[in-house]
């Protein structure tokens, strides 16, 4: 065999090693992709409930793509406000973990800090995690980790009549 013909040969096994490198690392990525809390589209969600320690839980709806508070008189709120509250549906998740690995107590989750329900589907947040500014959430059996830009506040802080 030919020197130029080794090369070649050389050349291209080491090519096709690094396509399988790159295929089997691809994979590995999809695969350890963590998603979104939801799979909620924010500007589907319809109707949002907030529960906050020591208030009341407030209920918003949305109609003619504005979003009103229904407690009591209905009172249009500003609607980026619950916009904000809607997009925690698809808030990247850092890591999902099982319930079961955890001590509800111990994060916060017994009781929640706050709980979120989009259409239906609730979001228990607990107390923010030692590694860094993010917080516990639970998703049915799983627990995620997420920036504490998501952690609900009340916008009925900010309620106003608008016409």
């Amino acid at each position: 065999m030919k020197r130029s013909t080794r090369q070649r040969l050389s050349l291209l096994f080491a090519v096709l090693a690094l396509l399988s490198l790159a295929g089997w690392q691809w994979q590995r990525d999809a695969r350890d992709e963590t998603g979104n809390l939801t799979a909620l589209e924010p500007a589907a969600i319809t109707h949002v409930a907030l529960t906050l320690p020591g208030a009341p839980t407030e209920h918003y709806e949305k109609r003619d793509g504005h979003w009103w508070r229904t407690d009591g008189t209905p009172t249009r709120v500003i609607d980026a406000r619950l916009n904000d509250l809607a997009d925690t549906a698809v808030a990247p998740v850092l890591s999902w973990r099982a319930a079961g690995d955890f001590e509800p107590a111990k994060i916060g989750l017994a009781p929640p800090r706050a709980v979120l329900v989009l259409d239906g589907q609730a979001l228990a947040f607990g107390e923010s995690s030692v590694t860094g500014p993010q917080h516990y959430v639970r998703v049915g059996q799983r627990v995620a980790l997420v920036s504490s830009r998501y952690m609900p506040r009340s916008p009925a802080t900010a309620t106003t009549e608008l016409h």
